[in-house]
C-alpha cells in the first residue's frame, strides 16, 4: 500500500468517525419522542404528533436504550405546541431549560410545576396558555424569555423569585387578568414586560430598578397607583400609554 493511499484511507476514517459523533438519533419512548445526545449521555423531548391527543403526560428522568442511559435534560423548542388537549405535564428534576414555544397554544393547561433545576424559561415558552391561572417560578431560573407569558389570559398571580434578572420583552403582554405583581430587588430594568395587563392595578418596583423602558406599562388601562423609586433615572417612551 502507498503512503497516499494510506493517507487517504485515514483521512476517510476520520471524516467517517466525525460524522457518526454529529449524527441524531431519535428514539420513542412510551409515546415521548426523544433526540439523544451520545456524547454526553443526555436526552431532549423532541416534537411528536402523537402528544395531539395526549391529556398528561409524565416525563421520565432518564430513558434506556440498547442498554445505555440517557439523562432527560430539556424540553426541546416547539415540542408540545399545539397540544390542546394537554391539562397536565409531570417535568422531572434532571431537566434544566425549557425551549423556545415549548408549550404554545397548550390552551387547556390548567397548572404546572416547574422543578428547582429549571433555569431558562424560553422565548414564548407558554404563549397563549389561556387556563394558566398561576404559577411559581423556582429560583433556579435567571431569565424569563421574550413573550414568554403572552397571552395568558387566566393567569391571575405569579411568583418572581430574586434569582430572576431580566424580564424579557412583552414578557406578560396581554396577561388581562393579571392583577398585582411585585418584581423582585435581582431585576434592573423593565423594558414592555406588561404591555397591555388591562387587570393590573398595582405594581410594586425595587430599588434595584434604573429604567423602565418604552411601551412598558402601555395599555394598562386599570393601573390606579404605581410607586416609582429614586434609582429610576429613565421613563421610556410611551411607558404609560393608555393607563386611563
Amino acid at each position: 500500500m502507498t503512503k497516499h493511499l494510506r493517507i487517504l484511507l485515514a483521512l476517510i476514517l476520520l471524516m467517517a468517525v466525525s460524522v457518526a459523533k454529529a449524527s441524531k438519533f431519535y428514539y420513542v419512548v412510551d409515546s415521548i419522542r426523544y433526540a439523544v445526545n451520545t456524547d454526553y449521555s443526555t436526552a431532549m423531548v423532541v416534537a411528536s404528533v402523537a402528544y395531539k391527543d395526549m391529556t398528561e403526560i409524565t416525563i421520565p428522568a432518564t430513558i434506556t436504550e440498547y442498554g445505555v442511559t440517557y439523562r432527560v435534560t430539556w424540553l426541546g423548542g416547539s415540542c408540545f405546541k399545539g397540544c390542546t388537549k394537554l391539562t397536565s405535564i409531570t417535568i422531572p428534576n434532571s431537566v434544566t431549560g425549557l425551549g423556545n414555544y415549548c408549550f404554545d397554544g397548550c390552551t387547556s393547561l390548567g397548572s404546572i410545576t416547574i422543578p428547582n433545576s429549571v433555569t431558562e424559561l424560553g422565548e414564548s415558552c407558554f404563549l397563549g396558555c389561556t387556563s394558566l391561572g398561576s404559577i411559581t417560578i423556582p429560583n433556579s431560573v435567571t431569565n424569563l424569555g421574550s413573550w414568554c407569558f403572552h397571552g395568558c389570559t387566566n393567569l391571575t398571580s405569579i411568583t418572581i423569585p430574586n434569582s430572576v434578572t431580566d424580564l424579557g420583552n412583552f414578557c406578560f403582554y396581554g396577561c388581562t387578568s393579571l392583577a398585582s405583581v411585585t418584581i423582585p430587588n435581582s431585576v434592573t430594568s423593565l423594558d414592555r414586560a406588561f404591555c397591555g395587563c388591562t387587570g393590573l392595578t398595582s405594581v410594586s418596583i425595587p430599588n434595584s430598578v434604573t429604567s423602565l423602558g418604552e411601551f412598558c406599562f402601555a395599555g394598562c388601562t386599570n393601573l390606579t397607583s404605581i410607586t416609582i423609586p429614586n434609582s429610576v433615572t429613565e421613563l421610556g417612551e410611551s411607558c404609560f400609554s393608555g393607563c386611563i
